[in-house]
């Protein structure tokens, strides 16, 4: 191709149709993201805006060559008409070449600056899709997303969107093949990086092309991964860039070479000209065999099969996805956008229309599932022990219950109030309607009911969250059974949650659970309920709640120690603890009726009477004491009578002879009373005037007196009337 004037006008021209296809597709992006409210279209505008600089520097570089052609053509011409006195026959006829210099400059300044404002710019929009999606994740252990981003938005009219993608993206890329034909000549070498700019918009509008059909088939995440790819993409291109400005820098140069310009993608050129792929694939075969071996007939024959193999393996797939194999414990339904068609396929052979016409879905609903309510289990020993401190988690909290049920000798403490008192005192009302805080793990073992895959399917999408490992299904059933979780053991005391007796707390929780389930038509069923962890919340406190066992055993062991005495003491007085009963309310009713009609009346005497009885026929301690006491008053009344009728049978002696029976009487009192004395002194009267005393010295001797072997020195006998 002639090299002149006329190459780079139709370059020029070239170089401004591409301008306004690039502006277009921008603004076409932009506005229509922003008003259907597509997230992916307004960042997809992003590198065809930056493409639109590209195009602007091309038509100004372009245009210099035009110009720069159009002085050396006028400068020749002058040369040949043999003027030896003009400019351009000197020596210093280069520095007349204003456009050339003015061309020299653009390739020196322009294009490296145009290029690294360009990098700038992909990079800075590329790392703000990347940073803006990884912001969308949930944090670690939660549910809420941040409340300062704005949330990633698919828009509506996704038809129609769709429609504008392949359009533009048809476009674009048959543009860019025609560029990438132009490029090919030394002259308009340079549009290759415009032809780049134009794939790379076509390559994008395809990856949001494909994130819609996603999204219309129920996965609207799919176009998540499309933007932060475009972002990555962006940056990638970005660092590309600024590795040929560097290279550039050190690259050496001939003297009438045009510079390639650092926005001109090598990689992006390969999709702007996919037929160098094939050509370097067909050198890299021949060099690595050693001939031409592309030009063989085997070779031929195999490009000239691909298409009908390439058609033969799609008819075959497409087959296969007519064809559906439910195994024995799955169940499978047919879906045609995203709607289900048909019936429940169970352990047979499912027919549909092949994809993506209908598409199957199919259930493993005899599978057990586990979902944790709440935040991860906490990681115990052998031995779970309460003082134990637990792991550090600012997403995990602790459930509320209701106080512990106080005792009635707690509430009587509290209230001050007496046996008496029906009503309970407001304090001891205000301490037992107050809350308290448990934690626990509770995982729940669930899944598809038998019956309910349809309502399965209806109940919430699968649409998982980056970086998540539930989906939406999931969380709402998390929900719900936090839910009925937090209101069941709101209403039970700390007592019966931390000790509950049997199954009744995990049976409770199920069966709430369950009916949550079944009104929500959830379509699942819920098969156990387990508890690995449930301890009061870690800290000081929860050491003490370790002694609770303890003291209650010894509260328990001392209350049984007293019933214990109480029924002895009881059975000790009145023969068993029931008889005891009887007596005691015997007695109030006596108490009763003593104070309402006296204690001398008929009321009280007959009540006191069956206190008797009643005391008496228990044969306990106390009819002892009574049985005692009469026995004792009889003998004092008996012997008071023998005393009377001993006296009354005495009488006649006495009036027979008074003086005698007196003698007789004292000398039984004085015989009595001095039988037991050492010496004795009777004093009688006289009747003669004479007195003879009588002295009997007697000493009682013990078995063995050892002063009877000792000598004794004999004494005079004693002088006087008697001895």
């Amino acid at each position: 191709m002639r090299t002149d004037q006329y190459a780079y006008q139709q370059a020029t021209r070239i170089a401004g149709l591409g301008l306004i296809l690039q502006l277009a597709i921008g603004l076409v992006l932009f506005v229509v993201g922003s008003a259907v409210g597509s997230t992916a279209f307004v960042q997809g505008s992003t590198i065809a805006f930056v493409g639109v600089a590209v195009w602007a520097v091309l038509i100004v570089i372009f245009h210099q060559h035009r110009l720069a052609a159009i002085e050396a053509m006028e400068a020749d011409e002058l040369r040949s008409t043999g003027a030896d006195s003009t400019v351009f026959a000197s020596e210093r006829a280069g520095d007349s070449m204003v456009a050339a210099k003015r061309l020299e400059r653009l390739n020196r300044i322009l294009l490296p600056g145009v290029s690294l404002l360009a990098a700038g710019a992909l990079a800075l929009t590329g790392v703000n899709a990347a940073r803006y999606i990884s912001s969308l994740d949930f944090r670690p252990g939660a549910d809420q997303p941040m409340v300062d981003v704005t949330p990633f938005s698919v828009g509506f009219a996704t038809g129609w969107q769709l429609a504008i993608c392949v359009s533009l993206a048809l476009i674009a890329f048959i543009f860019s093949r025609f560029v990438a034909g132009m490029s090919k000549q030394p002259a308009w070498q340079n549009l290759r990086g415009g032809a780049g700019f134009m794939v790379a918009t076509a390559l994008v509008l395809s990856a949001i092309a494909v994130g819609l059909v996603a999204n219309s088939f129920g996965k609207p995440k799919w176009l998540e991964p499309v933007v932060l790819a475009i972002g990555i993409g962006q940056v990638i291109f970005a660092g590309e860039i600024v590795l040929n400005f560097i290279l550039a820098l050190y690259r050496p140069r001939r003297i009438g070479d045009n510079p390639r310009a650092p926005f001109d993608s090598r990689i992006l050129s390969l999709f702007a000209a996919p037929d160098s792929i094939v050509r370097s694939i067909n050198e890299a075969v021949n060099y690595q065999f050693g001939f031409d071996i592309t030009s063989s007939w085997g070779y031929q024959l195999m490009l000239r099969s691909t298409a009908w193999l390439l058609v033969l393996g799609a008819t075959v797939l497409i087959a296969l996805s007519c064809v559906v194999v439910v195994p024995p414990g799955q169940q499978a339904v047919r879906l045609r956008g995203g709607a289900i068609v048909g019936d429940v396929y169970e352990g047979t052979v499912m027919l549909k229309w092949p994809w993506p016409i209908e598409t199957a879905s199919v259930q493993d609903v005899a599978r057990l599932r586990n979902l944790v309510l709440g935040a991860q289990p906490v990681k115990v020993g052998a031995v779970n022990v309460w003082s134990e401190e637990a792991n550090s988690d600012p997403d995990r909290y602790p459930y509320m219950v209701a106080a512990p049920l106080l005792s009635e000798q707690v509430q009587k403490d509290l209230s001050g109030r007496s046996d008496g008192d029906a009503q309970p005192d407001a304090s001891a009302a205000a301490v037992s309607q107050r809350f308290a805080l448990v934690d626990a793990d509770i995982v729940m073992t669930y899944r598809i009911a038998p019956k309910g895959l349809l309502e399965w399917l209806a109940f919430a999408s699968d649409t998982r969250v980056r970086r998540t490992a539930s989906d939406m299904r999931e969380r709402i059933l998390r929900d719900i059974a936090l839910r009925e979780v937090t209101r069941y053991l709101s209403t039970q005391p700390m007592d019966a949650v931390l000790s509950p007796r049997g199954d009744s707390l995990i049976r409770s929780l199920r069966e709430r659970i369950q009916a949550s389930f079944d009104a929500a038509k959830a379509g699942v069923e819920v098969v156990a309920i387990q508890v690995p962890t449930l301890r009061p919340p870690a800290g000081q406190g929860a050491g003490m709640f370790e002694e609770i066992s303890i003291d209650m055993q010894n509260a328990r062991k001392l209350r049984e120690e007293a019933d214990r005495m109480a029924r002895a003491t009881m059975a000790s007085i009145a023969g068993s603890p029931e008889r005891a009963d009887g007596i005691v309310a015997a007695i109030a009713a006596l108490d009763s009726a003593e104070q309402e009609s006296g204690v001398d009346s008929a009321v009280a005497m007959e009540k006191r009477a069956v206190v008797e009885r009643l005391v008496v026929e228990s044969k306990g301690g106390a009819a002892r004491v009574i049985s005692q006491a009469r026995a004792k008053r009889w003998a004092i009344v008996m012997g008071a009578a023998g005393d009377s009728a001993e006296v009354l049978g005495q009488a006649p002696s006495f009036h027979a002879a008074p003086e005698l029976y007196k003698q007789f009487r004292t000398m039984q009192v004085l015989g009595r009373a001095l039988a037991g004395v050492r010496v004795k002194y009777v004093l009688g009267e006289s009747v003669s005037g004479r007195t003879d005393i009588d002295v009997t010295m007697k000493q009682a001797e013990s078995g063995l007196n050892l002063a009877d072997y000792l000598e004794k020195k004999e004494k005079p006998p004693a002088t006087g009337e008697g001895k």
